[in-house]
């Protein structure tokens, strides 16, 4: 061995012991005639000391060249500390150093490896390897592999079995596109990397494993944002003989104890929430309850005063800003223009300050009283001291507009707190959505997701209105996860295949594997998958999931470290026959 201890093992219990240390060089204070030298490794920071008087001179001459980051070994005592440092766990010791030996000189680092360093994201990114000797980077990596086998281990002990599915798949036409991968031995042919093992873990309940689980990379070429990567990580779920309420229960109590387990953290019971009820109160499907500002529906009470910015409109809708009375018309203007951004899209906004006398000011006092304005207080939840922002529009792009202007109002306020955590389902999705470009019907969820039983009918009547079995798993704001009971019904699966467009020939030739084994003997099953990446990051107080990843690619797509994606060589097409592929199809 190397080394008798890590970095940050040693104290004043061992004071006097020979130890012998591995690690890099964090830090280098020379003072002439005594050089303190900052050990690291995984676990932590041990300050050595090189002393003219007391080290060996070869020891002590060697010292004078050691840089940053050359990784070195050095034999020497534990000594008290005659400055201790309380932040740290080695602070009360230092080790006076007989041997040194570098290991590994080191150029010099092209940024400083500290808590905050001075190297841009795209230059960290380059020099990834550099960046997780960081401790933060570090940490959270370590906190990764915790929230990992906190899952691992709670699966395991509820009788889940880890079992793993196939990386090269199929491409089918739903979802995001697919990454694809050439086949050598067969000419003209191509694998996809899976989006999901969707297909396979519905093939385990068939085959009776009852219940599985598998934590799975997945791939979707896919336009990239802070919470999603081209490769990313699903904490992958089935069981069999199950309904919703199942798989709710059972996943509500491992976010619970992951709660528990990893953050000291104890949740109650998770609310429900319809689809249809978290658009109306919210404006989108994966609401954020850890503060209030719900919409106030205002149409029977804005409408037909003769104000036509109201009277024209599909919906008008507001909601109450805490405290916002209090803001400037500088302030007040900056809000509005912000809804006018491109991004958002909205015309503008009417303002009514709720004044602690009880009295308004608004931005509309020439069309309503205080009587309506008493009204829209009680619609937004408005107390005296709040603002009440109205906006009006087409439905679903008003609500759109309003959840983003409530979620940047949070955020500004400091209301949407990183160590403060709400959780709840969302249910009852829509079954299908109506596309115009493609003039057909695509699958909210998946084309295997099962409707609710009492709106079976509509699918012959009314698809439109049909509603999934389905299921979201909602975490300060995002979505974590998502699921539904299966088609394990033959006549049904194809009926839905028929829905989405497929012919007899495609559904076959793409779920013909599937549509078989359900004539084996398919149970009743369903699922979820959550992301592990998103829920690591809220976990660890961010959004930002790339922070939590060992080697991620940057917001092109690219590793920037190893410089992927690459060109072939001309050899290398030829032998995948993608030179030949366009001009001669097999």
């Amino acid at each position: 061995m190397l080394r008798t201890h890590h970095c940050g093992a040693l104290n004043e219990k061992h004071s006097n012991e020979e130890v012998t240390l591995s690690g890099w060089v964090q830090k280098v204070r020379n003072k002439g005639f005594i050089v303190w030298v900052d050990i690291r490794d995984r676990y932590g920071i041990t300050q050595l000391v090189f002393d003219e008087e007391r080290s060996p001179e070869a020891v002590f001459k060697k010292s004078l060249e050691l840089g940053r980051e050359d990784v070195i070994q050095i034999k020497g005592k534990v000594i008290e500390r005659e400055s201790k440092n309380p932040n740290m766990s080695t602070g009360g010791i230092e080790i006076l150093v007989a041997e040194l030996r570098v290991l590994n000189a080191a150029k010099t680092p092209p940024f400083t490896i500290e808590n905050e360093t001075d190297g841009g994201d795209e230059l960290r990114m380059q020099y990834r390897y550099l960046d997780l000797r960081r401790a933060p980077v570090r940490e959270n990596l370590i906190f990764r592999h915790k929230v990992t086998m906190a899952v691992r281990n709670f699966l395991s002990q509820a009788d889940f079995i880890d079992v793993e599915t196939p990386y090269l798949i199929k491409s089918t036409p739903e979802g995001a596109r697919d990454f694809v991968v050439p086949s050598r031995m067969n000419s003209g042919q191509f694998y996809a990397l899976p989006q999901s093992p969707q297909t396979f873990k519905q093939l385990l309940m068939i085959a009776g494993f009852d219940k599985y689980f598998q934590i799975v990379k997945c791939f979707r070429d896919e336009d990239l944002r802070a919470d999603r990567q081209p490769e990313f990580t699903q904490i992958d779920c089935e069981m069999t003989f199950v309904e919703q309420e199942d798989v709710l229960v059972q996943f509500e109590a491992m976010i619970q104890h992951l709660l528990k387990e990893i953050k000291g953290v104890e949740l109650g019971a998770f609310p429900r929430m319809t689809f249809a009820e978290a658009m109306q109160q919210y404006g989108n499907d994966k609401p954020d309850i850890r503060f209030g500002m719900t919409f106030g529906e205002l149409n029977a009470l804005a409408q037909n005063k003769g104000f036509n910015v109201f009277d024209s409109q599909e919906l008008v809708v507001g909601i109450a800003v805490p405290g916002g009375a209090s803001m400037s018309r500088k302030e007040i203007d900056a809000w509005i223009e912000w809804v006018k951004r491109p991004q958002i899209g909205a015309k503008g906004l009417v303002w009514v300050k709720c004044n602690e006398d009880g009295s308004y000011k608004s931005t509309v006092d020439k069309f309503f009283g205080g009587d309506d304005l008493t009204q829209w207080a009680e619609a937004t939840g408005a107390q005296a001291g709040d603002l009440i922002f109205v906006m009006a529009g087409a439905a679903h792009a008003t609500r759109t507009q309003l959840s983003a202007l409530r979620m940047e109002i949070a955020e500004q306020m400091g209301l949407r707190k990183a160590h403060e955590f709400a959780a709840l389902w969302v249910t009852d999705f829509p079954l299908l959505e109506w596309d115009e470009d493609s003039q057909r019907y695509h699958a909210m969820h998946h084309p295997f997701t099962a409707p609710k039983k009492e709106d079976l009918g509509l699918l012959d009547s009314d698809p439109a209105k049909a509603k999934a079995n389905a299921y979201d798993l909602v975490l300060n704001g995002n979505e974590i996860g998502g699921g539904s009971i299966r088609i394990h019904d033959t006549s049904l699966q194809e009926k839905m295949f028929d829905l989405l467009g497929f012919s007899e020939e495609e559904a076959k030739e793409q779920f013909g594997f599937l549509m078989d084994a359900f004539q084996y003997g398919a149970p009743p099953h369903g699922g979820i998958a959550l992301g592990l990446d998103r829920l690591v990051a809220i976990l660890g107080g961010s959004e930002t999931i790339r922070d939590f990843i060992a080697f991620p690619k940057n917001n092109s797509g690219r590793d920037v470290m190893i410089d992927a994606p690459a060109a072939l060589t001309s050899e290398q097409l030829e032998e995948l026959y993608l030179k030949t592929l366009t001009k001669n199809p097999s």
